[in-house]
């Protein structure tokens, strides 16, 4: 399926293709939880996804050990995916962001990165 997302002021908007997305992933580190951000699942792949406008307005966030890039709009603060400095274009998407998706309704697995190495 091709979805679309955007952050909140549609600053950033991008495109991705995946399977139909039925599942999301809640992380309980100290920056998820705080954001209460439901990500996907699964990694959406460079060959996946395409930044359609926004390049400008995106700033990174690094925090702990640093290999996480948390990306944020620099206007709405919205934060619409992540990387890591490891695995550069490798994203989980931020499902709130992304059109005809209700993140509380999917089947949520949770994740502890509150406790991960």
């Amino acid at each position: 399926m091709r979805y679309k997302g955007y952050c909140h002021c549609r600053a950033i908007q991008f495109e991705f293709r995946s399977d139909e997305i039925t599942e999301g992933l809640q992380c309980n580190c100290s920056i998820c939880i705080r954001k209460n951000i439901i990500m996907s699942k699964d990694y959406i792949l460079p060959s996946q996804f395409e930044l359609i406008s926004g390049r400008e307005n995106l700033s990174i966030y690094h925090w702990g050990d640093k290999d996480v890039n948390h990306y944020f709009c620099k206007t709405c603060g919205i934060a619409p995916f992540h990387d890591a400095t490891y695995e550069p274009g490798k994203y989980r998407i931020n499902l709130g962001c992304v059109e005809h998706i209700e993140p509380r309704k999917l089947d949520i697995m949770e994740f502890d990165g509150k406790n991960a190495l």
